[in-house]
């Protein structure tokens, strides 16, 4: 090709900017290659060490911040080798040697990648832990359990808290997945085809790490796949934060007052001075948005490349590196936001309606040889006629109830008991105190083995 590119083209060909993120990566991978040039005999042990050694150079610049980018450095890989060549001379130039740009660059995201998997690992596990800890803290509290916005049934709150931990766990086991996903080798494929010289892939893929080379060419430089899966993650954990971030800003306000966030997880209004807004959470409650659009995004990219390498694939890095640091944000926030808010008991418990036991009241029912259809419409009826003569259907006289069904007798106010409610649901992963301090057990285990950790 002769010629020069548009400087408007050569700006928009340019990923310089988003593929500096993986510098470190490049420079891992160029010295695995390197190792493997020289294990084929394609270099000497000379070239090989003045390889090494520019590259350790490199990587010190960099991490030092004293690397000087140039205006021809049009990626990363060139900056690299430029940098290179300026440092060691001729031995540069065998560094691509049977290598494209086109495997060099999705080996450098896969490293990146597996990085960032560890970090949203750590980020969740955070969060876990101070879902735990409230769990622990706060025993004993009975919450209105809620479905459909209405009152349903009580629950304990550390059986609320911990439902949050397993929709967490999910995510981390997902990641779990991914980091195998992600643990094949593209690098050895060339630009589709593979490379001209013979190159064990295998013993390459040990030395970055990997699990295993990928096994077909065409595939590996144009496979995405765990970038998507990786915004995938992401928006699952987005969203599993912002259920949780809903339900904590509803919990918040003065209708509710079940809890208080802390001054450090709020913001006051520029107007009106009673104001304490729960603007963290309703920040995690909208990134989760953003992150749900990065996976859209990238999704309506990959879907119009048909085969090996298309530069549409440029754009894959920015929205994984965008959801990453997202998840570096959101995650510690949210761990911090849980503990350091007030559960409010007092007013948890006031709000505790009795009409919630109903089911209660039909299983009381039940236990004494009556349908359970029967028994709902006898309870049915109950709670009708407390609605109709405003009062509280535990407040019903013991006649009423003879009334509505002949089973019910004096024990029925013995139904009335929120603890007795909670204690009856006892069964595996029920809201019963036994049950409840099970699953946390397992949840301390979990958390000490490193859960899904990858």
């Amino acid at each position: 090709m002769s010629g020069s590119l548009n400087a408007a083209a050569a700006a928009l060909n340019s990923s310089l900017a988003v593929d500096v993120n993986m510098a470190q990566q490049d420079v891992r991978g160029s010295q695995a290659w390197a190792r493997a040039l020289a294990r084929s005999g394609l270099i000497t042990k000379e070239d090989l060490y003045a390889i090494l050694g520019g590259l350790e150079t490199i990587s010190k610049e960099l991490a030092s911040e004293t690397f000087l980018f140039a205006e021809s450095d049009e990626d990363i890989h060139t900056a690299v080798e430029r940098r290179l060549t300026e440092l060691i001379g001729a031995p540069a130039g065998k560094l691509h040697t049977g290598r494209s740009r086109n495997d060099q660059v999705v080996t450098d995201f896969r490293l990146w990648m597996l990085d960032a998997i560890q970090a949203a690992d750590s980020g969740l596990a955070g969060v876990q832990s101070a879902l735990l800890e409230r769990a622990e803290a706060d025993w004993g509290v009975i919450l209105p359990g809620y479905t459909h916005f209405q009152q349903a049934q009580p629950l304990l709150l550390s059986h609320w808290w911990m439902a949050h931990f397993w929709a967490l766990q999910r995510d981390r086991e997902r990641l779990v997945d991914l980091k195998q996903e992600t643990g094949v080798l593209p690098l050895g494929c060339g630009a589709l085809a593979g490379s001209g010289f013979v190159i064990d892939r295998f013993a390459l893929a040990a030395d970055l790490g990997f699990a295993a080379p990928a096994p077909n060419s065409v595939d590996a430089v144009s496979d995405r796949d765990f970038a998507l899966d990786f915004l995938h993650c992401a928006s699952m954990i987005g969203l599993h934060l912002s259920r949780l971030a809903e339900a904590l800003i509803l919990y918040s306000t003065r209708e509710f007052g079940f809890i208080t966030f802390a001054d450090e997880y709020s913001t006051g209004s520029s107007l009106m001075p009673q104001k304490k807004n729960p603007d963290p959470m309703e920040l995690v409650r909208g990134k989760s948005g953003v992150l749900i659009g990065l996976q859209t995004g990238l999704m309506a990219v990959v879907k119009a490349t048909p085969s090996a390498y298309d530069k549409d694939l440029q754009e894959d890095k920015a929205p994984v590196m965008e959801a990453a640091s997202l998840l570096e944000m959101l995650l510690p926030v949210t761990a911090g936001a849980l503990r350091t808010l007030q559960v409010n008991r007092e007013k948890i418990a006031a709000a505790l309606d009795p009409a919630m036991l109903a089911t209660d009241l039909a299983d009381y029912l039940v236990e004494k040889g009556v349908p359970f259809r029967e028994a709902y419409q006898a309870v049915g009826a109950a709670v009708r006629w407390s609605v109709e003569q405003g009062v509280s259907v535990c407040d019903l006289p013991l006649e009423t109830w003879r009334g509505l069904h002949p089973a019910f007798a004096a024990d029925v106010k013995e139904v009335f008991q929120f603890p007795r409610a909670v204690a009856r649901r006892a069964s595996w992963g029920g809201t019963a105190p036994e049950a409840v301090r099970l699953q946390m057990e397992r949840a301390r285990k979990m958390l000490a083995l490193g859960g899904g950790q990858p």
